[in-house]
């Protein structure tokens, strides 16, 4: 009996022994950006419920972490201070020069360390948890250990706010998804002007917008959209809070537009309105007011360290205007300065290339195309360079140019911030800041909305992210990266997509919607089907059928009676009439493209993208004589031409007040 029992023991502590060998160790776990640094541990931990701070200075960023998790998971977490118990998530201050500004570690066995040099640091750290969490379950973390630093200090986006006006509940959230992938810039171009061919060659009627409330200059604030200056100031303090720098940016002296319509002395008759004049002393008495009411006093409209001040595209065609131009750059950085700024420009001086001295210490230029700023050039004269290549990085929205959506395999797989165009710099060349990429709705009134721009971003938002952050030291390959990036949110609370549920499943579903009535969806996003059936009555012209934040859809629009949908100011409608006393069976299908109507199972109509061309008098043609044959054909010019897209994220959240009777509704995630 003895020898059976001391037998069992050993092969008991032999299975121990073999488990212990065989444990399982934690693989690098998947978050954006990735992880620089991991040593993997055996097993989970799974939170307490508390947030152990042990500085007071983040005390903010714990608050910030309870409230993100609560809106994630539902889950209140504690802040406290004291003794750390097992599964508390512990929030640490500690100098340690190989973390800089923004890098942190994270140590996970029985609590969750983040630990970071500046609260910047410490806040990217519960980022990371977040994502971590939001990927398990149970909200367990991997045991491990994790050290992670930027590759470089910049790391953000530019959207174009001036063709297409962002209203300021995007900009909010586009803060909060910046912070979730660790972007700690977003730049905002308040102001541009669409192409003159698309609105008769006439200056006076092309679109032009300044986005920014001014009191200097009454009647200068776009009256389609705009931000008064507590809403700008609100909005950096919010863009603050996540970790995010907001650059404004007032383009001058092309792109200017806006300002010439307000005052036309100072647009160019030389190089074209939308072009300042150089010469002329009030062009200069007019910006230098424009800049101070946003710069001057204690708590100037402009709170960042940063403010940008344009300077791209403008005329070189004679030497007097590229010298002219040069004095004008230099005499804005050094204007902005003068208010404790650091002047940021877009690179000309390749284009601009003269005698007359532009400052270059302390002085930020975004690099977007070599031929109007030789990088290695613009190095050599002492500037800081912000790698933002347009043949890379540029996204224009169904422009038929540059990209609609960036090539994110091409730049998750072989770009880094250090390559600029066809120049190829040291990975960390002290000289370059940082990568951004860009948004640029140059073609005013194509139809273009808010929800198919973020359709853009968000992917390549998530690729750059990596790409600035990590720089060439990722690991994973991209097939396995593009699938697993789809398993993380926007950002807490934000889901701009209208992501329900996985694909091919129903995610909403009534058997009657009562007039009036409030669903539990706000939006769905592309590829859906929305379906019902609808037994006719006579409807009034603009009876909603469904309403959300951004969208309505209609069963009889404002202006013919007819099924079609409104967003972002345009209405599309379909040849399709609800009928009195007739019962059918309706859906609508959406993806990026376009929106289908099927009727009975069959294909109604598909709204898809329209060309649309310019055309112009003298292109008209008629060469036969006056009579009962008589035609004139029209003649246009096709490289003009506007793809208008007719898209929509389907609207939810509440029912219209209809006389239709709407029953089997189901609203289905396509893939």
């Amino acid at each position: 009996m003895f020898c059976l029992k001391r037998l069992l023991s050993c092969v008991v502590l032999t299975m121990a022994f073999s488990a212990l060998l065989h444990a399982e160790i934690n693989p690098k776990p998947f978050v954006i950006p990735e992880l620089k640094t991991w040593t993997g541990a055996e097993g989970k931990v799974v939170p307490s419920g508390r947030i152990v701070v042990k500085s007071s200075k983040l005390q903010g960023v714990a608050q910030a972490l309870a409230a993100d998790y609560q809106e994630m998971f539902g889950t209140a977490l504690t802040v406290a201070k004291g003794s750390v118990k097992p599964g508390d998530i512990v929030l640490e201050l500690k100098k340690d020069p190989t973390l800089g500004d923004e890098g942190y570690k994270l140590h996970a066995t029985s609590s969750i360390l983040i630990s970071a040099a500046t609260e910047k640091g410490a806040f990217w750290g519960t980022r990371t948890l977040l994502q971590l969490s939001e990927q398990a379950e149970d909200r367990g973390i991997p045991c491990g250990t994790a050290t992670d630093v930027p590759e470089y200090r910049l790391r953000g986006f530019m959207i174009d706010c001036g063709r297409k006006f962002i209203p300021l509940a995007y900009l909010q959230k586009l803060t909060k998804m910046l912070a979730y992938y660790k972007m700690n810039t977003l730049q905002i171009h308040l102001n541009d002007n669409g192409f003159r061919q698309f609105f008769g060659d006439d200056w006076d009627k092309t679109q032009a917008a300044f986005r920014l409330e001014s009191e200097t200059y009454p009647g200068l604030t776009a009256k389609d959209g705009s931000y008064s200056k507590k809403e700008f100031i609100d909005l950096q303090k919010l863009a603050e809070k996540n970790g995010v720098t907001i650059i404004p940016e007032i383009d001058v002296p092309a792109h200017s537009l806006a300002f010439t319509h307000y005052k036309p002395e100072i647009g160019s008759k030389d190089y074209g309105m939308d072009h300042l004049d150089l010469f002329n002393p009030e062009t200069y008495t007019f910006l230098d007011g424009l800049f101070k009411e946003y710069l001057e006093g204690p708590n100037p409209v402009f709170r960042g360290k940063r403010v940008h001040i344009g300077t791209d595209e403008y005329s070189n065609r004679d030497t007097a205007v590229v010298e002219k131009f040069r004095a004008f750059t230099d005499r804005y950085i050094r204007l902005v300065e003068s208010y404790g700024k650091q002047a940021v420009v877009w690179g000309a001086l390749t284009h601009a290339k003269g005698k007359t001295p532009v400052k270059s210490e302390n002085v930020l230029m975004h690099i977007w195309y070599n031929g109007f700023a030789n990088p290695a050039d613009m190095k050599e004269q002492g500037y800081q360079l912000v790698s933002i290549p347009d043949g890379y990085v540029y996204i224009v929205p169904a422009a038929g140019y540059y990209y609609d959506y960036l090539n994110t395999e091409y730049l998750y797989n072989s770009w880094t911030p250090a390559t600029i165009g066809s120049q190829k710099f040291e990975e960390n060349d002290p000289a370059i800041e940082g990568g951004m990429f860009a948004v640029w709705n140059d073609h005013a009134g194509n139809g273009i909305s808010v929800k198919d721009i973020h359709h853009r971003i968000f992917p390549a938002l998530q690729t750059l992210a990596v790409k600035c952050w990590s720089g060439k030291n990722t690991s994973l390959p991209f097939a396995d990266y593009n699938t697993r990036r789809l398993s993380l949110s926007e950002a807490p609370g934000v889901n701009e997509q209208g992501r329900l549920g996985k694909p091919e499943t129903v995610v909403l579903s009534r058997d009657e919607v009562k007039s009036g009535e409030t669903l539990n969806a706000e939006e769905i996003g592309y590829n859906y089907s929305v379906s019902f059936k609808i037994n006719g009555e006579e409807e009034a012209k603009g009876t909603e059928l469904f309403r959300s934040a951004n969208a309505v859809f209609y069963l009889s629009d404002p202006r013919n009676g007819l099924l079609g949908f409104e967003r972002d100011g345009y209405l599309n409608t379909f040849n399709y009439r609800v009928e009195k006393g007739k019962e059918v069976t309706l859906t609508i299908a959406g993806n990026n493209k376009s929106v289908s109507l099927f009727v009975d199972g069959k294909l109604r109509e598909e709204l898809g993208p329209k060309t649309l061309y310019v055309i112009r008098e003298r292109n008209l043609a008629n060469y036969q004589v006056e009579g009962a044959y008589a035609t004139s054909p029209k003649v246009y010019d096709p490289s003009d031409k506007i793809y208008y897209q007719r898209t929509l994220v389907f609207p939810l959240r509440h029912a219209g007040n209809f006389r239709s009777r709407i029953t089997s509704l189901e609203v289905k995630q396509a893939e």
